[in-house]
């Protein structure tokens, strides 16, 4: 039995939640009489009530994202059928931003805007009390990153063997991309590094080894992230594995110096280029160098162990289809190990909207609320853009397919209209981008491979024998 439950439905189990832990880390003396409970968007919502009901709890919060709102929702009505007198909280990105318009708002009792550390706090602290918020928002100031109690003695042991760890060593973002919920920060807060490290080696003597930081901008300021860096060198031996979000364009000599000095594998480097276009970028608010982010990512594939994954997004205001295959065609020159297409959402209180008008920005209703169509790209090439992200993902990022590097470059075609023509290939012979088993993917693709070589007399015969194979 527990008076107050804490909640999320993750992507997936491998996620564990960061904020759940820091608002139970936060929470003081109520921390005894708190359940922290995370359950999967797969799951039932069914079970996932009678799960909770188990528990006999008086209040239940909600962690909300895009990912999982729609799910929240069922499992929040049918709590307030089995349990009318359930005080129900939600929180979280999803439901702080264009709040009373949600369905989600009108099925809860009370909604906790931003960063909740302390807010949730102090409310069960008036509920213990015998008292109820005068409003239903509940918006408190922004904590100070100085006094949050760091959470990650909450990771459990389970956790830590075979869950993805989330840590952060600052919090914020000083750009002001529209379309990322980050514009709205004021400024990069930073927590004491002296602790956080501290509460990595806590980590790591727990035995971690995986390390996904969730800073918007590891790199920004080089002294910080040079300590952090050095921090986990000096430990390598382990065996760690380390992901990090890069601004592309800013990695001074002083950094490029101590990655060279990890070995292959141990890092991945998240690196959001978004679009190659200068015109969109400035239509997006989003400051970038792209001579010096290309600089950056030959260094890293030349000079480093380094895994990259690059971003790209379809969709974005003023983006034409032939400005995003070249864009693409550009980034695939400059060789990072994944490039991952991501089709624009529009994120609840993202200042994006201010482009709907001009450019005809049309989005889905319902989660993960993706662009439909623009002035620029119609319903149907966004579509067939999503397709061939889908078969990118299966096929080039993967890696199961090496030898493609070769077959594109014999083919005649830029990269992007080899892999464009290829998952349109591909959507036809199984009608779906997903659920298709491996060794079906392999044949279809080894026989799209054997027809290209037919064609392309310049395509080395030992290519094609490799992907006949099975690679």
């Amino acid at each position: 039995m527990s008076e107050i439950i804490l909640t999320t439905l993750n992507a997936r189990y491998s996620h564990a939640s960061l904020g759940l832990r820091y608002l139970m880390a936060n929470l003081g003396e109520f921390r005894g009489r708190t359940l922290l409970a995370e359950f999967t968007i797969k799951r039932p919502p069914a079970e996932i009530v009678a799960e909770i009901l188990r528990a006999q709890p008086k209040i239940v919060g909600f962690g909300t994202y895009i990912w999982n709102v729609k799910q929240t929702l069922e499992v929040v009505r049918q709590l307030k059928t089995a349990q009318p007198d359930l005080i129900i909280l939600a929180g979280g990105p999803e439901i702080s931003f264009e709040t009373e318009g949600q369905e989600l708002f009108h099925a809860v009792d009370y909604v906790l805007k931003g960063e909740a550390d302390f807010s949730l706090r102090e409310f069960l602290a008036q509920w213990d009390r015998g008292e109820r918020p005068g409003a239903k928002i509940i918006s408190g100031p922004l904590p100070d990153i100085k006094a949050i109690r760091l959470p990650y003695d909450l990771y459990s042991a389970d956790d830590i063997a075979n869950r993805t760890l989330y840590v952060e060593a600052s919090r914020g973002c000083p750009y002001k991309c529209e379309y990322c919920l980050s514009a709205l920060d004021v400024s990069v807060r930073n927590f004491p590094l002296d602790e956080f490290l501290a509460q990595m080696q806590s980590l790591l003597d727990r035995g971690a080894r995986q390390f996904k930081f969730v800073d918007r901008t590891f790199n920004l300021a080089p002294t910080t992230s040079s300590r952090i860096l050095k921090f986990f060198l000096e430990r390598i031996h382990l065996g760690l594995f380390l992901h990090f979000e890069l601004v592309p364009d800013r990695l001074p000599p002083e950094l490029k110096e101590l990655i060279q000095q990890f070995p292959a594998g141990a890092l991945q480097f998240e690196i959001g280029i978004q679009t190659w276009s200068e015109k969109v970028a400035r239509n997006v608010s989003r400051r970038q160098d792209f001579t010096k982010i290309a600089d950056n990512l030959r260094y890293l594939r030349e000079h480093t162990g380094v895994h990259t994954h690059a971003d790209l997004i379809v969709g974005l205001p003023g983006e034409t289809w032939n400005s995003f295959a070249q864009g693409f065609n550009a980034l695939y020159a400059l060789g990072p190990d994944e490039i991952q297409v991501g089709i624009l959402k529009r994120l609840k209180g993202t200042p994006i909207i201010r482009h709907d008008q001009m450019f005809g920005m049309k989005y889905a209703t319902e989660p993960p609320f993706q662009i439909l169509e623009n002035n620029h790209l119609n319903a149907e090439e966004i579509l067939n853009l999503e397709i061939f992200a889908d078969f990118w993902d299966l096929v080039a990022n993967s890696g199961r397919f090496p030898d493609f590097k070769e077959i594109v470059e014999h083919s005649g075609q830029t990269p992007f209209e080899f892999y464009y023509d290829l998952s349109q290939r591909l959507y036809r012979h199984f009608g779906r981008t997903h659920s298709i088993h491996l060794r079906d993917l392999e044949q279809a693709v080894a026989l799209a491979a054997v027809r290209r070589e037919s064609a392309t007399t310049a395509l080395p015969q030992r290519q094609a024998l490799h992907v006949r194979a099975g690679l």
